[in-house]
């Protein structure tokens, strides 16, 4: 199993209050496939995924990624995992507004031990015509497929998605879900995705639903939609 997560729990604290946000969460997603964590605002979804990413830790449970066991790793080994494994999409594509598309990838690139070739990437997100622009001279969804060529070029293993269709119209939106799903196709990339959107769990291999800090339930499809086709 490429990705397994045991009895996770996370709380903060807030003044006086215990929050308890994941309360003992329990998953799988094999080599290869897409997850789709589906629930609505507060559910614990993106603490989940920062966590499975290396940004935060949790209070107790394991979580193994690959046969490597994040919850014993000191700050330094958190850190070369999430350079050499972890590729990061957000809703919105934080990118260096002064760099062109290109050296916005290379940023990420010249830190990566087996980066993939730029122009091969550029290719793959349709955007080699664009390598010499600004962000400000792309589209939304332009920009959003800078950002998942900035992600996949490290050539992670796991790529984890917060969002990646929030700030996007529905045309757009699908054009981006396909994308991702040619990467998992081309790349052999594992991917995990956190939305409050059910139809998008239609394009996943395993959905798991997530409400205040639980899974209530784990929805495995033998076979993912074409994104192209989800319509909501």
């Amino acid at each position: 199993m490429f990705i397994t997560v045991e009895n996770l729990k996370k709380s903060y604290n807030t003044g006086k209050n215990k929050s308890e946000v994941l309360k003992g969460i329990s998953i799988t997603l094999e080599k290869g496939q897409t997850g789709v964590i589906l629930g609505p605002s507060g559910s614990g979804k993106s603490t989940l995924m920062n966590i499975i990413g290396g940004v935060d830790r949790a209070d107790s449970g394991s979580i193994y990624v690959d046969g490597l066991e994040l919850t014993v790793l000191d700050d330094d080994k958190l850190t070369d995992y999430r350079r050499d494994s972890v590729g990061f999409i957000f809703q919105f594509y934080n990118l260096v507004p002064n760099l062109t598309i290109t050296e916005n990838i290379e940023v990420v690139s010249n830190i990566s031990k087996a980066p993939l070739n730029i122009d091969t990437v550029l290719r793959a997100v349709g955007l080699e015509g664009k390598k010499r622009s600004f962000p400000r001279e792309l589209s939304g969804g332009e920009q959003q497929r800078v950002a998942i060529a900035r992600a996949i070029v490290k050539n992670p293993k796991l790529l984890l998605c917060d969002e990646p269709t929030g700030a996007l119209d529905y045309e757009t939106s699908r054009g981006v879900l396909s994308l991702l799903q040619k990467v998992n196709r081309d790349f052999g990339t594992s991917i995990l995705m956190i939305t409050h959107n059910t139809a998008i769990g239609n394009m996943a291999n395993v959905v798991y639903k997530l409400r205040s800090g639980e899974i209530v339930e784990t929805i495995r499809h033998e076979e993912a939609f074409p994104a192209e086709r989800i319509e909501w």
